[in-house]
C-alpha cells in the first residue's frame, strides 16, 4: 500500500498506546506466524542449483535471507511447520556454500551493487553477522564435512575482521563487533568475545549526550539504528548490562526525532536525506520500556500504512474497545515486518513493559550546555530546527550541513526541508556568493566537494532561538542571516528571512519542497480513536504546480524554471499554498549528489523543488506565508 500516504492526527497512538491496559508488550507468539507466512516468498528468491538468493547481479548480501530461513528452521512452535525441516536445512547450507565459493583467499567478497558498479573487496559485515548466527542455529544438524568447511571459512573471515576491522567507532565496525562476539561464542574463541566486548564499551562511551552517534559532526539518524541493533544483539548474547543506558538514550533520541507519521527526522542527519516510510526499529529497542514503547507506536503506524480508510473503519467496527482497536492495528503492522527483523526479534528480543510516553510538544537537544536542535509539535504542525554546523566535509558519505529547517503538517506531511546533500547549494537555506561555483559534474566518481571560489553555502555558526521567538541565527562568511517561524493557526505558518547585506556578494535564500509523485496523491487523515475516525480525504497532490498568474505546470522529469514574473508571488502544490516575495522563482529538479552511486548521479524523484529568493540592499528581509488548503 505504498501508493497511499497515511498521515496521523495528534491524538494518534502517542496518547493511547503507552497507557494500554496491559503493562506487558508481547509480540513473539504473533511474530512466529508472520515469519512462517513470509518463508514461501523468501524461498522464491532462492536458486537451488547455485544456492544463491536474489535476482539480477548477485551480491553477497543477497544471502542475508538465510538468517530468516535459519530462524524458521530453529524456532520450535506448533505454528511453525519449518521447524527442523530437512529441506530448509539444505537451503541454509547451500546458501553458505555459495558464499564460500565466491570469497577470496582472505575471506572477502567483491562489493557489488545491482547497478553493476563495484567498490572493491570487503569483509561484508551484514552477511558475516547473519552467516555466523545462522551457523549457530544449524551446526548440530550439519554433516561433519560441511560443518568443517563452514568452520574453516568463517574462521578465516572473522580472523580478518578481528585483525583489521575494529578500529574507528563507526556503524560498520560496530556491526562487525557484534558479529565477532557471536563468532567467539559459536567457534569457541573467547579472545574474540573479549575483543568485541571491549569495542562495544568504546561504542557506548562514544555515544553523544543526546543519544546518538556521530561520524563527523552531529548526529547520524538512519545509521543510528545500526548501532542500536548491534548493541541490542550483543546484549542479548552477553547480558552485558553496561550497554543498557545507551540503548535507553537511543530510544529517547528516536522517539523525539520521528515525524508523527513514523519517518525519521532528516534535518539533523549528517548522512542521509529524508526517506519516506515508517521506521520499523530493531531488537535494540526491546530491552528498555522506552524502547518497547517506541516499537509499539511505530508498528501501529506501519500497520496503518498498509490499510485504506475503509479497512480501518471496518477494524474499528469489529473492535470492542480502544485497546482491541489498537491491538488489531498493531497486528496488521507486525505481520508485514521484514522477515530479517522478525528473525532477530524472535531470537534475541525481550518482551516487557512499555513506558509512558513523555510529552514531546517541544524537545531541545542540548550538548555540553549548548542547544543544538529542536523539535516542536504545535497542533497539526511539526517543526525541526538544527543548529549543527560543520565545514564542508571531503568525504562523499558525510553531507553538508546546509538545510536546517523542516516543516511538517498532519494533512500533507513533510512540506519544506528534506535534508542535506553535497555539490548542491540549491538545498542550502542561504547562499552567500555564486552558487555556480559548486556543482556536480556528470560521471565524476571522485569529485572535489569544496566550492571553486568564494561561496558560503553552509553556516559557519548557528544559534537556536526558541524562547521569545522560534528560529535560527546564522553566519555565512561575511553575512549574518536569520530564520524565524511563526505558527499563526492550525493552517497558517509564516517564515521570515533576513540578511545583513554587509558584503558585495550575492545572497539568496533557498527553500526545498518535497515532490509528491502523482501515484502517491492519495492522502488519508486518520485520528486513531474509535470515537472519531474521519473518512478518506482525497487531496490533489503531485501532478502540477500552480502559479500566482494562474499557470499550471506539470511536474514531470523535465526541468522547470519559473521566473519571478511567471510565478507571480504564489505557488500552490500538493494541498498547500505558499505566498512568496515577488522576486521569488522556482526551479526543478534540484538534484542531490547520491553517494551510494559511484558517479553520484541522482534521479529526478530524488530531487527537490527549489524556491529561490534573492536579497539586495533594498530587500534585506522577506516573508513566506505557508497555508494549508
Amino acid at each position: 500500500m505504498f501508493l497511499r500516504i497515511l498521515l496521523l492526527a495528534i491524538s494518534l497512538i502517542i496518547s493511547t498506546v503507552a497507557d494500554a491496559a496491559s503493562p506487558e508488550f508481547k509480540y513473539k507468539e504473533f511474530l512466529i506466524g508472520s515469519l512462517v507466512k513470509q518463508i514461501p516468498d523468501t524461498l522464491k528468491q532462492y536458486d537451488p542449483a547455485t544456492g544463491r538468493f536474489g535476482k539480477g547481479i548477485w551480491l553477497s548480501t543477497d544471502q542475508n535471507r538465510m538468517f530468516a530461513v535459519a530462524a524458521a528452521y530453529a524456532i520450535p512452535s506448533e505454528n511453525n511447520p519449518y521447524f527442523k525441516d530437512k529441506q530448509m536445512l539444505e537451503v541454509i547450507m547451500k546458501a553458505g556454500d555459495a558464499l564460500i565459493e565466491d570469497m577470496d583467499e582472505k575471506g572477502m567478497w567483491e562489493f557489488r551493487k545491482k547497478d553493476g558498479s563495484t567498490w572493491g573487496m570487503i569483509y561484508m559485515p551484514w552477511i558475516y553477522s547473519r552467516w555466523i548466527r545462522s551457523f549457530g542455529l544449524i551446526r548440530e544438524e550439519m554433516p561433519q564435512d560441511r560443518r568443517e568447511r563452514w568452520v574453516k571459512a568463517l574462521t578465516l573471515g572473522f580472523t580478518g575482521i578481528s585483525e583489521t576491522q575494529l578500529q574507528k567507532i563507526r556503524n560498520i565496525p560496530t556491526h562487525h563487533a557484534m558479529g565477532l562476539y557471536t563468532a567467539g561464542k559459536v567457534l569457541n574463541r573467547p579472545e574474540w568475545c573479549k575483543q568485541a566486548a571491549d569495542f562495544m564499551m568504546r561504542v557506548v562511551e562514544e555515544q553523544a549526550e543526546g543519544g546518538y552517534w556521530s561520524e563527523g559532526s552531529g548526529p547520524v539518524v538512519n545509521y543510528n539504528f545500526v548501532y542500536l541493533d548491534a548493541l541490542g544483539t550483543y546484549y542479548a548474547m552477553s547480558k552485558d548490562e553496561r550497554v543498557l543506558p545507551a540503548l535507553e538514550r537511543g530510544a529517547k533520541f528516536h522517539g523525539c526525532f520521528s515525524y508523527p507519521t513514523g519517518e525519521c527526522v532528516e534535518t539533523i542527519d549528517q548522512r542521509n536525506p529524508y526517506h519516506a516510510g515508517v521506521e520499523q526499529g530493531n531488537v535494540g529497542f526491546t530491552f528498555t520500556s522506552m524502547g518497547r514503547s517506541y516499537l509499539k507506536r511505530q508498528w501501529i503506524k506501519y500497520g496503518l500504512t498498509q490499510l485504506s480508510a475503509e479497512d480501518i473503519a471496518a477494524i474499528r467496527d469489529k473492535s470492542q474497545n480502544q485497546e482491541g482497536f489498537e491491538q488489531q492495528l498493531l497486528e496488521n503492522g507486525m505481520k508485514d515486518l521484514s522477515a530479517d527483523l522478525i528473525a532477530s526479534l524472535l531470537l534475541y528480543g525481550e518482551e516487557g513493559s512499555v513506558a509512558e510516553q513523555e510529552s514531546t510538544d517541544q524537545y531541545v537537544l542540548t550538548e555540553d550546555g549548548v542547544e543544538k536542535a529542536l523539535t516542536l509539535r504545535q497542533g497539526p504542525w511539526f517543526v525541526c530546527l538544527s543548529a549543527y554546523t560543520a565545514s564542508v566535509p571531503t568525504s562523499r558519505w558525510i553531507q553538508d550541513r546546509q538545510n536546517l529547517v523542516s516543516i511538517f503538517h498532519d494533512k500533507v506531511g513533510l512540506i519544506l526541508g528534506g535534508g542535506n546533500t553535497k555539490l548542491q547549494p540549491a538545498w542550502s537555506n542561504f547562499t552567500v556568493g555564486d552558487p555556480s561555483l559548486l556543482k556536480h559534474t556528470a560521471g565524476d566518481t571522485d569529485p572535489d566537494f569544496v566550492p571553486k571560489g568564494e561561496l558560503y553555502h553552509v553556516p559557519g555558526s548557528a544559534t537556536l532561538i526558541h524562547k521569545d521567538a522560534l528560529g535560527l541565527d546564522l553566519t555565512y562568511g561575511p553575512e549574518q542571516c536569520a530564520i524565524r517561524l511563526n505558527i499563526k493557526d492550525p493552517k497558517t505558518l509564516e517564515i521570515r528571512l533576513e540578511s545583513t547585506q554587509s558584503s558585495n556578494l550575492p545572497v539568496a535564500a533557498h527553500w526545498t519542497l518535497l515532490p509528491r509523485p502523482a501515484e502517491k496523491s492519495q492522502i488519508v487523515l486518520i485520528e486513531v480513536n474509535m470515537a472519531n475516525l474521519p473518512g478518506e480525504q482525497s487531496i490533489k497532490a503531485g501532478d502540477e504546480l500552480q502559479t500566482g498568474s494562474g499557470e499550471a505546470v506539470a511536474l514531470t522529469d523535465a526541468a522547470i524554471d519559473l521566473s519571478a514574473d511567471r510565478l507571480g508571488g504564489m505557488l500552490t502544490y500538493a494541498g498547500y499554498r505558499l505566498r512568496l516575495p515577488q522576486t521569488a522563482s522556482v526551479h526543478w529538479p534540484a538534484l542531490p549528489h547520491n553517494p551510494y552511486r559511484k558517479d553520484g548521479r541522482a534521479e529526478p524523484k530524488e530531487g527537490r523543488i527549489e524556491i529561490r529568493i534573492p536579497f539586495d540592499k533594498d530587500h534585506q528581509a522577506h516573508s513566506i506565508i505557508l497555508e494549508i488548503l
